[in-house]
């Protein structure tokens, strides 16, 4: 664990282990916040929280720098807590365990947090440091963005002064994100009365894992497999090939997370069941030749478990593998004038069903907010069909670019002059908070950059070690030329 101090930038790096050493995932922002107020205060900074549990940290220009137009530096403080099935965490009691691999800092079997932990280091390396020539700064590090974006919706308008917002939780060094995404959540339910089991059945567990998961934002595009999609495809045959019924299905555990692992428990008549086996072995190799050069080494795997109490019935069993085989999943459309741009998404992430109930949820996102509805509507009808009620929720707008920013003119000419190259100037298929803070907050002129991490939501989440060191510099000199009031 000390090879993370030894790294460059050290100032950096130092207080990301120290966020390593906190858990923090989404829902659980106590001891971070304390962490983070009594970092601020220590520094003799007005530090406080708001009321929605956001943290603001003030520091003055320095001497010569009080007309530039006030910054506010942003990220957030939670982290999606992501395992390997095999690997035994703790995310509310337990530190983040990190190893150097090469130019990558990795996490052993979980993920790592720098998403979005670099970017509050940054934060916190930026505010220790006096020498530093910068306006008037605000840090404000947001709750809870990974499930909801719950600090930036309840921010209150006039609570920064800011004028210019810097978000530091993109994730390609040598890329500025003038805009995002806007997102939905789509919750389905069913309740219904479940079957007792009938005498002389057995229980077969399926489970389904080894696929790599990721942001479902980010890595959408990439046509990785969905655990709960693929499950469902083979639930739907084994009940049609087998004489069978569902009495559980579960995968998945958070909205933006492309779902990794999932399960169910299946009833069988015993004689029924000659021949399943070699079924699935045939069917995980079928799944692994058509993720050939996607996934790799994904196992589908069937166990005896103890027979359940109840099993679904047959017609809502029917209903319900047929819903998740139909929903729309991955991308719908790209972006037509940004052909290599995901314009609107569907990540079917959590599916839970048992014990006489049924409950679906799915992140809808689109930078075009028509298309988001047409998406929502068509997610609706379909579930509509298998007789679920559905709820749409936590609805946010894209965040529309401006060319003509100030910033990014700014910005762009610092990055050429200190690496000789045009940084990209690009927009994300992902849920920025920006979009959020600038509805809360009109006006502000904002740009989002980051290091280079990649599979962000999985236990493969990785930072790019010498990316940061760029990420720091460059957000530094970002506050040396700060444009004036």
């Amino acid at each position: 664990m000390s090879t993370i101090l030894q790294l460059a930038p050290q100032n950096v790096w130092k207080h990301f282990y120290s966020l390593t050493r906190i858990p923090r995932p989404s829902g659980h922002m106590e001891k971070i916040t304390e962490f983070l107020v009594d970092f601020g205060k220590g520094l003799g900074l007005e530090s406080f929280v708001d009321e929605v549990g956001n943290v603001i940290i003030r520091k003055a220009a320095t001497p010569g720098m009080e007309n530039r137009k006030g910054v506010i530096l942003q990220a957030h403080m939670d982290m999606v807590p992501q395992k390997n099935n095999d690997t035994v965490h703790d995310f509310t009691k337990d530190p983040i365990e990190t190893y150097v691999d090469g130019d990558w800092l990795k996490a052993k079997g979980t993920t790592l947090g720098a998403d979005n932990g670099l970017g509050v280091a940054a934060i916190m390396a930026v505010l220790e440091d006096d020498n530093l020539k910068h306006g008037p700064l605000e840090a404000l590090i947001t709750k809870d963005e990974e499930t909801g974006m719950y600090g930036a919706f309840g921010l209150k308008p006039g609570t920064l002064n800011g004028k210019i917002l810097l978000n530091l939780d993109s994730e390609d060094e040598g890329e500025l994100y003038i805009g995002c995404a806007g997102g939905l959540d789509v919750t389905a339910t069913l309740e219904y009365q479940q079957e007792a089991v009938s005498v002389g059945l057995v229980a077969r567990k399926i489970t389904l894992k080894g696929l790599r998961g990721g942001h479902s934002g980010l890595e959408i595009n990439q046509g990785r497999g969905n655990a709960n999609k693929l499950l469902a495809r083979v639930a739907h045959d084994i009940l049609i090939e087998f004489d069978s019924q569902l009495a559980s299905f579960e995968g998945g555990n958070m909205r933006n997370a492309i779902p990794r692992e999932a399960h169910a428990v299946l009833v069988f008549n015993p004689e029924d069941t000659e021949g399943l086996e070699d079924y699935i072995k045939e069917y995980e190799a079928q799944i692994n030749a058509e993720y050939a050069t996607i996934e790799s080494d994904v196992t589908l795997t069937i166990e005896p478990v103890e027979v359940p109490s109840h099993v679904v019935p047959v017609e809502i069993q029917d209903n319900l593998i047929n819903v998740l085989m139909a929903c729309q999943d991955g991308v719908m459309r790209m972006i037509p004038t940004v052909p290599d741009t995901v314009e609107t998404s569907s990540n079917l992430a959590i599916v839970i069903i048992g014990e006489g109930k049924a409950e679906v949820r799915i992140l809808a996102r689109s930078s075009c907010d028509t298309m988001k509805d047409f998406l929502a509507d068509s997610l609706t009808a379909c579930f509509a069909m298998a007789g679920m009620k559905v709820e749409l929720s936590g609805n946010y707008s894209g965040w529309q670019p401006n060319v003509d920013s100030p910033i990014l003119h700014a910005m762009r000419l610092s990055y050429q002059q200190q690496f000789g190259v045009e940084p990209a100037v690009k927009v994300i298929h992902a849920g920025l908070e920006c979009g959020i803070i600038g509805a809360n907050c009109p006006g502000l002129d904002m740009i989002s950059f980051g290091p280079t991490l990649r599979s962000p939501h999985s236990p493969d989440e990785r930072a790019f070690i010498p990316s940061v060191s760029k990420f720091y510099n460059f957000l530094t000199a970002t506050l040396e030329q700060t444009p004036e009031e």
